[in-house]
């Protein structure tokens, strides 16, 4: 019997609602190629929802979600919604109720995309972020006092533990042992006084049990600059939910934009479902006009595909990803092509035959 698996689809808000069915067209040619089958169960959460019901999903959201083994996810945002009710009404429930957290994002230079940095080719940046994904800097202990008087306090918390940086620290390090076997580590201890010397001394406790590592660290700031200077040095980069989340904003900026941002947010134990997204965003601004690019859509299947063991056919979507970008013939206006997300999408079919 082919094996079938269960995968929850949330198309979102924006483009979001475009590139998802473009990413279901080409997974069902994979699923059809590689002999596996799919059922595909469609959620209208949004901020569309959020208009009509006051709230990002159903209280019972969670639950429906649960019994699945992947969640594949468009984008969420909308004008007019404020992004912290967006966030915090869909995405982050999500990642903590299933305790995905590792958010993983790859950066990499595909063939035949041309890099904002002088003098890059493919091959010279190869590089995965690893975020730490449900804990951090992203908390919700904090509050307002006197609000709107000029008495105002605003505190927001961290909430670092030892168990969740330990736990992200390594699968980071055992993710480094299969690639270069090089880690590299954010912080920025020099200026936050607790937390960050804390992520410093369990990297450094941790790096003793892998002794096969390289391993390396740089304060936030300097390490921003050297993804732009030197990108090359660095191979599995782990950091905290922020600092995380900042720079796999800019890896694949400088790989050739937000188009090439796809990302996992995995629990590794297989206890949960993980959830698969670009990150580019619902961008409002291009929405409805059929340009989105559908690149970071079939790289999150693709790394959706590998979690769920479907290594054949994960490899394949790339190869044919990366055969269009080479060609050069089918590449959105973000790449400096003219084609929309439609042909795209057949370029990619006629890649995988």
């Amino acid at each position: 019997m082919p094996r079938r698996y269960r995968i929850a689809v949330i198309p979102g808000d924006g483009i979001g609602l475009e590139v998802v069915p473009e990413g279901l067209t080409v997974l069902k040619a994979l699923a059809a190629q590689f002999g596996f089958e799919l059922e595909l169960e469609p959620y209208s959460y949004s901020c569309e929802t959020y208009r009509k019901t006051g709230a990002m999903m159903p209280a019972d959201a969670l639950d429906r979600l649960e019994d699945h083994d992947a969640i594949f996810l468009g984008a969420v945002g909308a004008p007019g919604i404020p992004d912290h009710v967006s966030l915090w009404g869909l995405l982050i429930p999500i990642r903590r109720r299933f305790e995905q957290y590792v958010n993983l994002r790859p950066v990499r230079l595909l063939r035949g995309v041309k890099s904002p940095l002088a003098g890059r080719e493919p091959g010279d940046i190869d590089f995965t972020i690893v975020r730490e994904n449900t804990e951090g800097e992203y908390s919700e202990i904090g509050g307002r006092l006197y609000a709107g008087t000029a008495r105002e306090v605003v505190v927001q918390e961290s909430l670092f533990t030892r168990s969740g940086v330990d736990r992200v620290m390594r699968y980071a390090f055992e993710l480094a042992k299969t690639r270069r076997g090089h880690l590299t580590s954010a912080t920025k201890s020099n200026g936050i006084i607790h937390t960050m010397p804390f992520w410093d001394e369990r990297f450094t406790a941790l790096s003793n049990e892998y002794p096969d590592v390289e391993v390396d660290q740089y304060h936030i700031d300097i390490l921003s600059a050297h993804f732009v200077q030197h990108p090359d040095w660095f191979d599995v980069v782990v950091a905290s939910n922020l600092f995380g989340d900042i720079l796999s904003d800019l890896g694949p900026a400088v790989v050739g934009g937000m188009g090439l941002a796809p990302s996992a947010n995995l629990n590794p134990e297989g206890d949960y479902p993980s959830m698969f997204e670009p990150v580019h965003g619902s961008a409002p601004d291009i929405a409805g006009k059929g340009v989105a690019n559908p690149i970071a859509t079939f790289w999150s299947l693709s790394m959706m595909l590998e979690h769920l063991g479907q290594h054949a056919a994960a490899v394949r979507l790339m190869e044919a990803v990366e055969a269009v970008t080479a060609e050069g013939r089918a590449l959105t206006p973000d790449l400096g092509g003219s084609a929309g997300t439609a042909q795209v999408t057949a370029a990619v079919l006629e890649k995988l035959g």
